[in-house]
């Protein structure tokens, strides 16, 4: 059974910085494509970044510079560094995975993606 478990979250006050990180269970980096989603109330989710089984990256544009998405083979896990954060960053942080036998996926940041994590709340006060 494959399972994605989401810790680090917290509050941060603007401009500060935040790990998020993503244990996988039942399931490792081999042929997956992961990647960090959020969703903020009353908002829909968005595709936040995503790293390729190949190792290419992809980041949203209003994170770009800011946020680092990396993973650690040898702990199974998935992680987001993320940097100079705005309230605008407030949101429920979702990690996703997929197996891409290509080694990639698509539109990774709109993919649907077929596993995923409960969230980690991150909240930055201005």
């Amino acid at each position: 059974q494959v399972v994605l478990v989401e810790s680090g979250g917290g509050s941060v006050q603007a401009g500060g910085t935040l790990n998020v990180s993503c244990l996988l269970h039942g399931i490792t980096f081999t042929n997956l494509c992961m990647a960090w989603f959020r969703q903020a109330p009353g908002k829909e989710r968005e595709g936040v970044a995503a790293l390729s089984w190949r190792g290419g990256r992809t980041y949203a544009e209003f994170v770009r510079g800011r946020f680092t998405i990396s993973r650690n083979d040898a702990e199974n896990s998935l992680y987001l560094h993320m940097n100079n954060l705005t309230s605008e960053d407030t949101a429920m942080y979702y990690c996703a995975a997929e197996r891409c036998a290509f080694g990639y996926l698509p539109a990774a940041l709109q993919y649907s993606y077929t596993y995923w994590g409960q969230g980690t709340q991150v909240t930055v006060s201005s």
